[in-house]
């Protein structure tokens, strides 16, 4: 009651008419004729369904960015609106309930106070007459209470079903507008936009826009029509005390309008300082293992908990806001009781023709109720608030001009391609970084049926080409031709479909094999498939797993690099392209693979016209053109004989590669066979355990309120001081109630003189509670609000600090994929603020309160209050009732919207394969059908939702009707007076008043408990490798002799297939091991258990001679300095990136510029605008591959580790590249313990053991020239990439 913290009443009086006079319709949906015609020709069709476009021009000058209100309904379709109409109308009639029961409320009174002034005034009144001038008139008004009951029960059921219905079904439709935005947006947009930020606005954020779609809306009409009603009913009755209240109003209005701009701009403010700290979330989620492996995760944490900090302090300052105004609210509602009724009794005894008591109780009530549901109205109206801040971003991305859009049906679509590309002086620089000019003036034809290779240093705009042919971006100047048409003109979609792209490293969505291949072709049959499959020379593989049906695991994670980059080609050529584009297609494999994947491009390049990237020169000799690019120009182009001849830049490039060692390229390979049977296994457990897996998450564990609280502990001088003022505040609203009858009583007074001394003390008394009010209220809701915000900020801290602890092995968990941790970081810790210290104030208010009423009311009347207690459990149940509603709900909504969370995450992540694959519609249908369910349950809940609310609000008319007739009853026979059985009644109402309010909060209730659930079953965990532990020793000496002892290692997601079977393998301080063996055999396996992201199954990991469990973690892993085959870096500046490579100090410029230097990195990174203050873009998409991996070995050294470990460090490079970092890796061996893995046996032969790896075991073991005699596994490597 008076929960005045967000309404408008300056602006109130203006929506009746627009509402209900001019008709609903016509703002929203007859004024946009013109935006639309305005909109440009290129638009795609989705966005003319969008509705009206003028609330966001006019909206963008305000500081809080919002949508117009009418603007949030914009997706609702015809019939929607319509049932909205019937719902507000519903409501409307429902507000008019309260009022007209104050009338029946006044007239019954008169006739009690009749009774009691003539029964003061004889004393001489026959009994039997007495009770024949009350009891009819008692009777008539008991049934007029029944009536109007019935009647709130059918208009409180529609209105917030129908509301509920559409609210349902529009978020559906903007979730789903949005994620398809979302799909269609180009690659410049994703280049600004952080894909953390999207995933909370497509969960939080539309979640916000539910809440201000639904039944809020109409239970805002209810109070404000409850406010119109009131009103008009005080004019008619008494116009004079009418007015004195309403001279009062001005004063709330203009605080309340006040406080609602503030708390406006708040929320919109609170939700982007989160989006931050979300986004940073999610961007070491992604990268955990490299976290791990640099022990960034203080680091990490700290990172996250900076930009907690801001979303707090918005939050505190809301908490402070709201509570003020509500506290003032209180003060001023009391001040007008006691201006009214000291004014009515004044009134009563001046003109008592006009103002009976009965009149005077009238239209006090009307007017105070009406003024009442303006402040109950008020949370509703945050909600609104709150969803128009929410929606501003959401519909702006929805609104956004598309220019290259997929979906959209314009554009020329031939019928046929004959395959004929022309590059016509293109200039091109990325939109992110305006500043640097990636192509300058690049012209190239590439005829039908041939193959052209690009060639070039890395970051000279190889790829760069490719995506302008694929339209991710659209040229500055020049054009791209197709057949003699600008590609410009063509239809997007189709353009791609009619491409196929291998790059250099392919994505896998996770799903099965079939369906990852599907994606190349919707309607491919499993013939196309098996064709596809054949060609592309993964037919071996794939028929020693269980079937097509195989999952692969998140990202692929479950096959070797090898398999998946047969995977992607068999995408690639199942749509049987007339373009193939191949982006380092098999830079990225063994030996034996690579010529076995080669042969299938060799293959598939038959009769199609081909663009090939790649860095290793032998396998590009047979291409029809080579073209060589430097500085983003093509500089010359002909065969590999021209070019040797003419000694440029192919030539150069191709001299380097044969000095590097005439094997070029080499490779180490072989033994597919291995990779796959392990495949199998493999597969067939992750399916398996995936399927149980589901079950799982929903059950939260029930946990006790108590251990809730716990959580606050730290907070509890807060909690504390708000909870007295709780107690306090809990004593108010029966004092008033005691005032309030005690002022009825002395209008039974025969003397006016007697009367205005008592109405003029009763008056300072109410002033008096007003005082007491606003005190406790700013108290309780500042101490709550600030313990409220301190417990989201550390929680949200201590589950992100619980997860950076979690083992590796955890992470590989589908329950804890990116998208379901960073939803959980989202929300969760904001849901159990509600559960702790507002609950606990409002459970204290409410005791209070009760108790108060309860011993008061029995003292006064013992009868009528045992009456009235009966009817509590009904009052009770219904309130009740309407809370298990909603709660049954709360975790149901929860799993199914984390589905949708993690299909989304997936998508925006490898939105470039999406896009690539014109796949968009397959993923956005996938996303529609997650939503299917959580849809349904809307559906369901709505009708459950809105009968629950209706009998909660039309109980209580049925108990009033009963306790007046037993009222009435009780003074015709003399049991009690007329005075008491106000007093009782109005105790014991206003208290209810006050629980009702107090469960209206029930709701979060229940998902706060699902969601501590969660959070402490995950703050609990302790996992078995605890980078926190500080146990463990440290070694003061290290020399970095590491020997691997009989080491079986199977991964904890797919347990039954063993890695590593007996692994036996040495390196003595100071030497190079390399390990060789194809793809998936353990090479990087015995790294990352080396690292200890995993625990051995048996054997040991020896360090120094001691077993790397005894040693402490994080000094363990501040030796290794790693460098893996796709380094991740982070969003943030290159000298940041470096810097990370040791989190224990602070690392000086100087440091990081020498370890540029070993990298060769430093003259690149010189050149930039910025040096090393360029920001390297999300996971480094800024930078080419071969600058990204040379900013990782920077990295690495910078720590100055005992041991390297080199995962590929050098396979995604091209030759130039490759050399210098090769020498830099030469250079940083120096003294160091190194483990190496390579493919290309070149970089190797100077190793001083190299040990051949088969089925998870060493086979044989030796230098390059023993092995090489030997003549065994290792020789036949080496010949297999010499003959290459």
């Amino acid at each position: 009651m008076g929960r005045e913290d967000g309404d408008m009443p300056d602006s109130l009086p203006t929506i009746p008419e627009e509402v209900f006079a001019k008709g609903y319709p016509n703002l929203a949906f007859h004024e946009d004729k013109k935006p639309q015609e305005r909109m440009t020709e290129g638009q795609p069709t989705v966005d003319t369904e969008c509705k009206p476009k003028k609330g966001l021009g006019r909206k963008k000058k305000e500081p809080a960015k919002a949508v117009g209100f009418f603007q949030l309904f914009r997706y609702a379709t015809g019939c929607e609106v319509l049932l909205m109409i019937i719902g507000l109308l519903c409501a409307a009639l429902h507000g008019i309930a309260l009022p007209l029961m104050c009338v029946v409320f006044g007239q019954m009174t008169d006739s009690f106070v009749q009774s009691g002034q003539q029964l003061n005034l004889t004393g001489t009144y026959s009994m039997s007459e007495y009770i024949s001038s009350i009891y009819p008139k008692c009777n008539v008004h008991a049934y007029y209470f029944i009536g109007i009951g019935c009647a709130v029960f059918l208009l409180g059921t529609f209105q917030v079903m129908l509301f509920l219905l559409t609210a349902t079904k529009q978020t559906k439709r903007i979730r789903e507008k949005y994620f398809h935005a979302i799909l269609h947006q180009q690659m410049s947009w994703f280049d600004t936009h952080q894909i953390g930020v999207l995933n909370v606005r497509l969960t939080d954020d539309i979640n916000t826009i539910n809440e201000g779609l639904g039944d809020k809306i109409c239970v805002f009409v209810q109070f404000f029509c409850t406010f119109l009603s009131g009103f008009i009913i005080g004019f008619i009755f008494g116009w004079k005390l009418t007015l004195v209240i309403l001279a009062v109003s001005p004063l709330l209005a203009g605080s309340a309008a006040v406080w609602s701009k503030i708390l406006a701009t708040l929320t919109s403010k609170e939700l982007s300082a989160y989006a931050k700290a979300g986004a940073v979330a999610e961007e070491i989620l992604v990268a955990i293992r490299t976290v791990v492996a640099f022990n960034g995760q203080k680091k990490a944490v700290e990172r996250y908990e900076r930009n907690l900090e801001e979303a707090k302090n918005f939050g505190i300052k809301k908490a402070i806001t709201t509570n003020v105004s509500m506290g003032f609210t209180q003060f001023v509602i009391f001040g007008t009781y006691a201006l009214a009724f000291w004014y009515g009794t004044k009134l009563s005894v001046d003109e008592p023709e006009n103002y009976t008591i009965g009149k005077t109780i009238t239209v006090f009530f009307s007017v105070m109720i009406g003024a009442f549901s303006l402040g109950q109205g008020a949370p509703n109206l945050e909600a609104i608030a709150k969803a128009r801040g929410a929606a501003y971003e959401v519909y702006n991305t929805i609104d956004q001009p598309r220019p290259i859009d997929s979906s959209s049906k314009e554009g020329h679509k031939p019928d046929c391609v004959k395959g004929d590309i022309e590059f016509k002086n293109i200039h091109f620089s990325y939109p992110s970084r305006k500043d640097v000019k990636i192509l300058q003036g690049v012209n190239l034809t590439v005829p039908r049926g041939k193959t052209i290779a690009l060639v070039g240093a890395s970051g000279c705009g190889k790829s760069t080409t490719i995506q302008l042919l694929q339209r991710f971006y659209d040229p500055d100047s020049g054009e791209i031709t197709l057949d003699g048409r600008d590609i410009r003109t063509l239809n997007v979609k189709w353009l791609r479909e009619n491409m196929g792209i291998v790059s250099q490293e392919p994505v896998l969505f996770g799903t099965t094999i079939a369906e990852n291949i599907r994606y190349g072709r919707e309607d491919a049959t499993d013939e196309d498939i098996e064709r596809a499959v054949r060609e592309a020379n993964a037919y071996d593989f794939i028929s020693k797993l269980p079937d097509l049906n195989t999952m692969v695991g998140e990202r692929g994670a479950q096959l070797s690099g090898g398999q998946k980059q047969r995977i992607a080609i068999a995408r690639a050529l199942v749509k049987n392209p007339k373009i193939l584009l191949l982006d380092e297609a098999t830079s990225a494999l063994d030996t034996q693979s690579e010529s076995v994947v080669q042969a299938a491009l060799d293959k598939a390049r038959a009769g199609r016209t081909t663009i090939v990237i790649a860095h290793r020169l032998s396998t590009i000799r047979t291409a029809d053109v080579i073209a060589g690019f430097s500085n983003g120009e093509v500089v010359e182009q002909g065969t590999h004989r021209e070019l040797m001849a003419k000694k440029g830049v192919y030539y150069s490039l191709v001299m380097q590669q044969l000095e590097v060692g005439n094997e070029e390229g080499i490779e180490n390979g072989g033994f597919e066979k291995n990779s796959i049977s392990s495949g199998r296994v493999e597969m067939k457990t992750t399916r398996r355990k995936s399927k149980k897996d589901k079950k799982k998450p929903d059950e939260a564990p029930d946990i006790p309120f108590t251990r809730i609280l716990a959580l606050n502990k730290p907070e509890w001088p807060y909690m504390l001081v708000g909870t007295l003022s709780s107690l306090v505040g809990g004593a108010v609203y029966p004092c008033v109630a005691i005032i309030f009858a005690k002022i009825i009583g002395v209008f039974s007074e025969v003397d006016p003189e007697v009367k205005r001394q008592k109405t003029m003390m009763f008056s300072l008394l109410f002033l008096l509670i007003g005082g007491v009010a606003f005190v406790t209220y700013f108290l309780k809701g500042y101490m709550f609000g600030k313990s409220g915000e301190l417990l989201t900020m550390r929680l949200r801290r201590q589950v992100f600090h619980a997860m950076m602890r979690q083992e590796i092995g955890w992470f590989d968990d589908n329950n804890n994929a990116v998208g379901v941790l960073t939803t959980r970081l989202a929300t969760d810790a904001s849901l159990v603020k509600g559960a702790t210290g507002s609950r606990l104030g409002l459970a204290t208010n409410t005791v209070c309160a009760l108790t108060i009423a309860i011993v008061v009311a029995f003292i006064h009347s013992w009868q009528l209050t045992l009456l009235i207690l009966a009817c509590v459990p009904f009052l009770i149940g219904a309130n009740f009732i309407q809370m298990r509603a909603m709660a049954g709900h709360a975790s149901k909504d929860q799993g199914a919207l984390e589905q949708s969370g993690k299909i989304s995450t997936e998508t925006v992540e490898n939105f470039k394969t999406v896009v690539g694959l014109t796949r968009e519609d397959v993923f956005f249908h996938k996303f529609m059908d997650s939503l299917e369910r959580p849809y349904q349950n809307g559906l369901v809940k709505a009708p459950i939702y809105g009968l629950t609310f209706a009998v909660a609000q039309a109980i209580p008319y049925m108990v009033n009707a009963a306790i007046f007739r037993f009222g009435s009853w009780l003074i015709a026979h003399c049991h009690t007076e007329y005075e008491n059985v106000f007093l009782v009644f109005s105790v014991i109402i206003f208290a209810a008043m006050n629980i009702g309010e107090s469960a209206s909060f029930a709701p979060d209730f229940a998902k706060a408990k699902a969601a501590a659930g969660r959070i402490l079953g995950l703050l609990e965990k302790k996992p078995e490798i605890d980078i926190y532990s500080e146990e463990g020793e440290k070694p003061t000496d290290f020399v970095g002799d590491i020997e691997f002892r009989g080491i079986h290692f199977a991964y904890p997601t797919r347990q039954n297939v063993r890695v590593l079977q007996g692994l036996n393998v040495s390196v003595g301080p100071g030497q190079t091991l390399a390990l060789v063996g194809e793809s998936g055999c353990g090479k990087s396996t015995s790294i990352q258990l080396l690292e200890r992201f995993y625990s051995p199954a048996e054997g040991q990991v020896l360090v120094d001679g001691l077993d790397t469990k005894t040693l402490n973690l994080s000094w363990l892993r501040s030796q290794l300095g790693l460098v893996s085959q796709e380094p991740i870096l982070f969003d943030c500046s290159i000298s940041e990136n470096i810097q990370y490579g040791d989190n224990s100090r602070e690392v000086s410029q100087d440091e990081i510029e020498e370890a540029a230097k070993n990298a060769n990195i430093h003259d690149f990174i010189m050149g930039l605008p910025e040096k090393y203050n360029t920001r390297v873009g999300d996971k480094g998409t800024q930078m080419s591959g071969g600058q990204k991996q040379r900013i990782a070995i920077a990295r690495a050294l910078v720590r100055q580790p005992k041991v390297l470990l080199l995962d590929e460090a050098t396979s995604a490079l091209d030759t130039e590249s490759e050399k210098i970092v090769q020498q830099a890796l030469d250079a940083a061996r120096q003294g160091r313990t190194c483990i190496v893995i390579a493919h290309r046996l070149s970089t190797i032969q100077n190793a001083d053991q190299i040990a051949v790896i088969q089925y998870g075991q060493v086979t044989e073991q030796g230098t390059h020239t023993d092995l090489m005699a030997k003549g065994g596994a290792y020789y036949a490597l080496v010949n297999a990439q010499v003959n290459h």
